[in-house]
């Protein structure tokens, strides 16, 4: 199984005294993508006002521009450390035994807007940049990644895809026809009976089952295996719309 997570806007500071090494991400192939965003979002640093325009920054956050212009340099952490906010606050990485940490680095994906898809080992500095932004030179992160990305998954060939990314990352980067996948949402049953789809807590939901399923580490090839481990785990899965699951909390 291979999991797809979103990013966070918000991450750690610091690191380690090691700088960002595109050829040791996961995905190798999408290394001329990754220079291509990377020089591009650099050299729009060059330029605080112009990159506080187009990243749609407000002051407080311009100091998130020398972040950026510090790409190639900057200290790195591992992506599951380095993001911080609701989902990765539920996962806690840094508390998991090594075991479980080792299982997130062979199972589970982080989908940037600078890097792509990364390892959830793989070590990144902080950044700007979100999933709707278009850098100068540059075309659509959408366009500039979708196919890229599709291409890759394809390459990888996992047996079966959980993806718990928003909306707008899993446009950067579709999963494959031909790989067995399930896009999980979170969803509550009103009074009424009608369900709904929950937005705060739907991050803190995804974090904990990530962390549930990184402790547990079982071997699960699609999506019927992944409702029947969820059943044995007390979480209530269910099939929803076609190609997805809901996970009701």
């Amino acid at each position: 199984m291979l999991i797809l997570l979103p990013p966070s806007e918000t991450k750690r500071a610091g690191g380690r005294a090691r700088p960002l090494d595109v050829a040791a991400l996961a995905l190798p192939t999408l290394a001329p993508q990754r220079e291509a965003v990377i020089d591009a979002l650099t050299a729009l640093s060059a330029d605080e006002d112009a990159a506080a325009r187009v990243l749609k920054l407000s002051e407080r956050q311009r100091g998130d521009i020398a972040d950026n212009a510090a790409l190639r340099s900057a200290q790195t952490l591992p992506a599951v450390d380095r993001y911080t906010g609701v989902l990765f606050d539920a996962l806690d990485a840094g508390t998991l035994p090594v075991a479980a940490r080792r299982w997130l680095g062979g199972h589970v994906l982080v989908h940037s807007a600078p890097f792509g898809p990364v390892g959830a080992l793989d070590a990144i500095p902080t950044y700007r940049l979100a999933a709707g932004a278009s850098l100068p030179g540059l075309a659509p992160l959408r366009r500039h990644w979708a196919s890229a990305v599709t291409a890759a998954l394809a390459e990888a060939a996992p047996r079966f895809v959980l993806d718990l990314r928003s909306e707008a990352y899993a446009a950067l980067g579709p999963v494959p026809d031909g790989i067995r996948t399930a896009y999980l949402r979170v969803v509550t049953a009103g009074e009424d009976g009608r369900v709904r789809a929950l937005n705060h807590f739907n991050k803190h939901a995804k974090g904990a089952l990530v962390r549930r399923l990184a402790h547990e580490r079982p071997r699960i090839s699609s999506a019927e295996a992944f409702v029947a481990w969820a059943g044995e785990a007390g979480l209530a899965v269910r099939r929803g719309a076609p190609g997805e699951l809901d996970l009701e909390v």
